[in-house]
């Protein structure tokens, strides 16, 4: 099956990656559960439940929706999970009893659970072959979520994007402005071959996948590996660190891109970037990357082993430009980086920095008959608007003076009601009744704004380019087979003769 990364089809599946969009700074990815199967997870009455502060979620709910949909939170059924616990706890109690052999224990001590606690015949000693049955016929058996009154979320596909934002932050990530820049310039498109050391979270590795994708590559018993007949896009990725290396192998396998993607722990300082048919795992592979990504601290440290050399594995393509990118956060790291750069043969050298502000794009709403509306500025918009808001002030004032008046000269028993000014809650009543049915997404000015403050520096990119290999023997073909003509018009000939005579 393809990864929802590269082809998330129309809908949600079972065993796959979804993302849940709770709020739009808020993502949950989640790997799906298949609804039939009953036994795995945490032992609610629903199956797998996803539990959050805008609702519970049962995965029953989630499978089969088409990608976009809002999911209604369900009303679960914890009673499950304390009995499966408890059955669990026996079960366990019980496997040591019979390990150690038969144990005699008073009733006061022995696990009550009903129906659960079965005896064969032998005082002091558990039946394990009826207690879980029991019990997991009561936790397959799913229960229909029941949908309730309030909570939300809406389904969505995985995408670089969206993993970035959600995923567990191992190291610091490369986010989405910096990483659609860098594969720009690295040239990065479906069919190239890509190195990437310093893997970290796995942030640009996603990315990267998804722009070399090009269709999956073919069987192993077609022999990937030992022909070039076939350019699939790859992403060679390496990582120095063990446990962020079995992290991303495992999430890598876990989202479908094994295909696309090898990561290999290694220290690329020392051994390099050379790597064996990772299908096979016998003969050697030449990678022919045309792109390399670094996110190391010591990048020139690596460039030795970045060199077209006469060595049997190929690490950089021989007959294509290879364009690099370091991803380094002090200015002395880039000096450095340039430095080594320019000592191992690569042009065009330059740094480029990204500050990333969000826009905030909404409709601003100024005047006195926004008022009571939420995010509204219920203020005069005009000179005419504040001055009949004054006029109808003082009029309202003198009404209410003499309607006191008149009430002060009444004797007791022919007083009324008591004046009172209008408050503030009927007139947003009767202004609203005044204005009637209104649509408020059309109403006002449409602004947008920046952030007040950049938040963080991320890194400064340092990109450089390494020609393709090229002999004066090829130079001296190119010219047989495109030779190229000079030839100057007759006024321009006449013209230098007669500088030349002068």
């Amino acid at each position: 099956m393809i990864s929802p990364f590269l082809e998330p089809g129309t809908q949600s599946h079972a065993s796959s990656l979804a993302v849940l969009h709770l709020r739009r700074d808020q993502l949950l990815p989640v790997i799906l559960d298949d609804p039939e199967n009953g036994e795995k997870g945490s032992g609610y009455a629903e199956g797998e439940v996803i539990n959050t502060r805008f609702g519970s979620f049962p995965h029953s709910t989630l499978v089969g929706q088409p990608w976009g949909s809002q999911v209604l939170a369900s009303k679960v059924d914890t009673g499950s999970r304390g009995r499966k616990r408890k059955a669990e706890q026996l079960s366990q109690d019980s496997a040591q009893d019979v390990a150690a052999g038969k144990r005699l224990v008073s009733e006061a001590k022995r696990p009550k659970l009903g129906e659960l606690n079965h005896h064969d015949g032998t005082e002091g000693e558990v039946s394990m072959s009826q207690q879980p049955e029991v019990d997991k016929q009561d936790v397959s058996s799913q229960k229909t979520a029941i949908t309730a009154q309030s909570g939300f979320c809406h389904i969505l596909p995985p995408t670089p994007e969206s993993w970035t934002v959600s995923l567990p932050h191992r190291t610091q990530v490369v986010y989405t402005p910096d990483y659609s820049f860098i594969i720009q310039k690295l040239q990065i498109r479906p069919g190239s071959v890509v190195l990437e050391a310093g893997a970290g979270s796995g942030s640009f590795t996603h990315a990267a996948a998804r722009a070399v994708f090009n269709g999956l590559p073919p069987p192993r018993d077609e022999g990937i590996g030992t022909t070039k007949s076939v350019q699939s896009g790859r992403v060679f990725s390496f990582e120095y660190n063990e446990s962020r290396a079995k992290a991303l192998q495992d999430q890598i396998r876990n989202h479908g891109l094994s295909d696309v993607v090898h990561v290999t722990h290694r220290d690329v300082y020392e051994d390099g970037f050379a790597l064996d048919d990772f299908h096979s795992g016998v003969e050697s592979l030449d990678l022919d990357a045309t792109a390399v990504f670094l996110d190391l601290p010591a990048p020139w440290q690596a460039l030795p082993h970045l060199t077209r050399s006469s060595k049997a594995l190929t690490t950089l393509s021989p007959i294509h430009a290879v364009h690099l990118c370091c991803f380094l956060p002090c200015i002395e790291q880039v000096q450095r980086a340039a430095t080594a750069l320019q000592a191992h043969g690569w042009l065009e050298i330059r740094m480029e920095e990204l500050q990333h502000r969000r826009l905030e794009v909404r409709r601003e709403r100024v005047g006195l008959e926004y008022e009571g509306m939420r995010g509204v500025n219920a203020t005069p918009s005009t000179v005419e608007e504040s001055i009949a808001r004054l006029a109808e002030v003082e009029t309202r004032n003198v009404q209410f003076r003499e309607l006191q008046s008149t009430q002060n000269n009444l004797p007791d028993h022919e007083k009324g009601e008591e004046a009172r000014r209008e408050s503030k809650m009927e007139r947003r009543q009767r202004v609203a009744g005044e204005m009637g049915p209104r649509k408020p997404w059309v109403e006002g000015t449409l602004v947008h704004r920046t952030e007040p403050e950049m938040k963080t520096h991320t890194s400064y990119l340092l990109f450089a380019t390494l020609p393709a290999e090229w002999s004066e023997d090829q130079e001296r073909e190119c010219r047989a087979k495109w030779p190229v003509e000079r030839t100057v018009d007759a006024e321009i000939k006449k013209k230098v003769s007669k500088g030349k005579k002068s």
